[in-house]
């Protein structure tokens, strides 16, 4: 969720004609917060973006990225268990290899930006010179270089109207989902849009191609008046996404199903649909239910198996 902040942290460095540093984990050995392929990037001055571990091994990491500008390599340092800063220990016990690239250019970042922009998979190749690939492919690491491939971040879908749908759109944004965020309510859309927020009035429940869909979509619907919801939500189960929740207790969503299934979806739309939303369905206040729906949408797109929806490369 943090590579686009950090190729942002790049491209700001480099386009000021400063050069910067590209860090990559390349392989775990037992456990770690943080996967292969996890990002972060150091400046000149020291400050970076991104992390790796929970604070334990960032100081070092900056300090290796400054001696990689000195030397102008690559290189590959190991942090943990074998490494040689025998002061730094990893509270899990576990080794991280970590890859650090000088750049001079920005060319592999603006790249990767201009991906992350089209809702594109992509990978970045390192070694002597790093490279992007216009496909996902999976982690690879054969102990010179790399390649580790980074899906889009996932577009939170609105669909409601009430103090909870503010919530959540703040809530996801300040996460770093894309937000799309359909409403009746006008107030609601004067005010998040002043806050640099993507909004649509909804004048009708009809209004079904106004809606969008990708691999990475998730759409919640959250209506207190379930009859806004059927046509929106009909057209929301034929496009592609990786959820669907709607708001609403056990009793409204039985009877949910059963409009939806007098409607023409089928019993596998129907059963994807996931309510009462969230990891915790005893929210009440707002502000809580955006973070359990939210929570729940999260856990959806790590656990979603994007190489077989999408039909990208793995190898």
């Amino acid at each position: 969720m943090d590579t686009s902040r950090v190729l942002d942290f790049l491209h700001d460095r480099l386009s000021r004609g400063e050069r910067a540093v590209l860090v990559t984990v390349c392989a775990v050995e037992g456990s770690s917060m943080r996967n292969p392929g996890t990002i972060m990037g150091v400046a000149p001055d020291g400050s970076f973006a991104g992390s790796l571990s929970g604070g334990c091994i960032e100081n070092a990491v900056v300090a290796e990225g400054l001696e990689t500008l000195k030397a102008n390599a690559p290189r590959i340092v190991r942090f943990g268990a074998g490494s040689p800063y025998l002061d730094i220990k990893l509270p899990c016990g576990g080794g991280l290899d970590v890859h650090f690239q000088p750049l001079g250019d920005g060319d592999l970042v603006e790249q990767c930006r201009k991906s992350i922009r089209d809702r594109a998979p992509f990978s970045i190749s390192l070694g002597d010179t790093p490279r992007h690939l216009d496909k996902w492919h999976a982690p690879t690491f054969d102990g010179e270089s790399g390649t580790f491939g980074y899906w889009p971040a996932p577009v939170l879908q609105i669909i409601g109207h009430g103090a909870s749908v503010e919530a959540l759109a703040r809530l996801g944004r300040t996460l770093g989902c894309w937000i799309k965020l359909f409403t009746p309510d006008q107030r609601i859309i004067d005010g998040l849009t002043a806050e640099g927020i993507w909004a649509y009035r909804l004048a009708r429940a009809n209004q079904t191609s106004v809606l969008g869909g990708d691999p990475w979509t998730a759409t919640v619907f959250l209506f207190h008046d379930h009859d806004w919801e059927t046509q929106l939500m009909l057209r929301a189960l034929e496009l592609p996404h990786f959820y669907i929740g709607a708001m609403g207790g056990r009793k409204a969503h039985a009877q949910r199903c059963e409009v939806l299934a007098a409607r023409g979806a089928t019993a596998e739309q129907i059963a994807s649909i996931r309510a009462p939303i969230g990891l915790f369905h005893s929210s009440r206040d707002p502000q809580t239910l955006a973070l359990s729906a939210l929570a729940e949408v999260i856990r959806a797109y790590d656990e979603a198996d994007f190489a077989a929806v999408a039909g990208s490369p793995h190898d």
